[in-house]
């Protein structure tokens, strides 16, 4: 390529240079390789003989039970790649496709095809890696997703979706998932549970995960109703804030009969108050009278119930999660249309930093806090929640007790997942840290796993490649195959 300088005549070869061609083939990276976000030689090492193969442990996600126990079939490539997925249901919409193809009754070829049409523009979204991962891991199809290729890849997947390799548990033990944790309410009989529980022929642990947060959020509508619910099912006349807590413990208790290891609560906003039994006991009685709460009596109710329910997991060698910072619900009309989990949820600024720590005290002092992992959707809460744990790692002989979650939803794409890490080994142990989950409500979400140990392996690869660790491949295999699996399987007692 030939360049005249500014304010040369044209005209003879004095008054050109001669600037080199960059040669694409040796410079550009082939999209998705076998080498896939790893960046260096040391990284490519640790993720192929280290992380690429190592099981999957599943320790909070959003899948069916009634859906694992059926193992009916999915009737198309839609149903399982759009069904119940808000991430994807968000950027469709953010691109200008009619509701009428993501939310509604739209045919769904038509909603696979506009998909497809959608994912072709979202470079720099983790959707585009996810969902390419998806169809070469799950379906053994390398080729790019777009308007022009959607026909022959709905049909090909379709085809293997009518085979019984790709009925829902095959598809979980297809990614070597040991364990997979649901997400559950305490009034819920876990009838599926004990179906899978008995047969022999599905070897992967379906364990529920004990989820109040109908029994703590007081002042959302149908509390009085669900109050009752449980006191049937408990077999405990609930009279009382105390006999709530009597009946919560029955249920954990039986939860823990069917092989539960841990809680979860959507805690959005942390509460605390001082004088906290008092204010619970007035709030409960109001509720349950149909009354209007203060403010103040509602987060008094919220801080007694949970320390109450951190002292039941205690007992029983629970892990308590705590999700916070999201603020839920956000578009009337469509929560009106559809209701919750559809999509519009967003990130939360509220304050949690004094209120966590005293809720977490309030527990300590009172010797029951249980093993507690936190997660923030707010990643400028990344240092609150890294320091947080540090200040209640007091128990002796549990490695990690505090842990600081994965990165969680709108986090949980590359800059989150390094940045979560990268604070946590600053402010922490990494080396500890119990690894990822999916969260999801997909049976096609597992290639997020091997999303984040490509990560992790290219974040320790680098340290390692600027000498800001040894390369010790012992002591590297060691960290990478623990967050990978060993810790969280240590972690959880599974």
């Amino acid at each position: 390529m030939f360049v005249r300088f500014r304010g040369e005549k044209s005209g003879g070869f004095a008054h050109f240079c001669r600037l080199p061609q960059r040669k694409k083939e040796v410079d550009m990276k082939r999209f998705m390789d076998k080498d896939f976000l790893l960046s260096n030689p040391t990284a490519i090492r640790l993720y192929h003989d280290y992380a690429e193969n190592m099981p999957i442990i599943d320790y909070h996600c959003h899948l069916s039970p009634k859906e694992i126990a059926e193992n009916k079939p999915f009737r198309n490539i839609t149903h399982l790649f759009l069904g119940g997925d808000h991430y994807k249901w968000r950027f469709m919409a953010s691109v200008g496709v009619d509701d009428k193809y993501i939310r509604g009754d739209g045919y769904d070829y038509e909603k696979f095809i506009c998909y497809a049409k959608a994912i072709s523009t979202a470079i720099g979204n983790p959707l585009y890696h996810w969902t390419h991962l998806e169809l070469k891991r799950v379906f053994g199809i390398s080729e790019v997703l777009n308007e022009n290729t959607a026909p022959a890849i709905w049909q090909r997947c379709n085809q293997l979706l009518a085979t019984e390799d790709y009925l829902p548990r095959r598809l979980i033990e297809r990614f070597n998932v040991k364990v997979v944790c649901t997400t559950d309410d305490p009034v819920d009989s876990l009838e599926y549970h004990e179906m899978l529980a008995k047969d022999e022929s599905f070897s992967v642990k379906v364990l529920p995960t004990f989820r109040p947060d109908k029994a703590v959020k007081i002042n959302l509508e149908g509390f009085t109703d669900y109050v009752k619910k449980l006191s049937q099912v408990s077999g405990i006349e609930i009279q009382g804030v105390l006999n709530l807590v009597r009946a919560l413990e029955n249920r954990a208790e039986f939860f823990a009969m069917h092989g539960c290891r841990i809680s979860d609560h959507a805690l959005d906003t942390v509460p605390y108050e001082d004088d906290c039994e008092k204010l619970a006991e007035i709030a409960f009685d109001k509720a349950m009278r149909g009354e209007k709460l203060s403010q103040t009596e509602v987060d008094g109710y919220r801080t007694f119930l949970m320390i109450e329910l951190g002292r039941i997991y205690n007992r029983i060698g629970w892990a308590q999660q705590y999700h916070m910072n999201a603020q839920r619900n956000n578009n009337t009309l469509m929560y009106q249309k559809y209701g919750v989990d559809i999509g519009f949820d967003s990130i939360s600024d509220a304050a949690i930093s004094e209120k966590l720590c005293k809720l977490l005290d309030a527990q300590d002092k009172q010797h029951c806090l249980p093993k507690t992992i936190l997660y923030s959707l707010n990643p400028a809460a990344n240092y609150i929640l890294g320091t947080a744990i540090g200040n209640f790692q007091t128990q002796g002989g549990i490695a990690g007790k505090m842990q600081f979650g994965s990165a969680w939803w709108f986090c949980d794409q590359r800059d989150g997942m390094e940045e979560q890490m990268r604070v946590l080994a600053a402010l922490g142990s990494l080396s500890c840290f119990v690894g990822m989950l999916t969260d999801s409500r997909s049976f096609v979400s597992y290639p997020r796993h091997e999303y984040f140990r490509r990560i992790l392996c290219n974040i320790i690869g680098t340290w390692v490649e600027n000498g800001e660790y040894p390369d010790d491949y012992e002591a590297l295999k060691t960290i990478v195959q623990g967050i990978c699996y060993y810790n969280a399987e240590k972690y959880f007692n599974f």
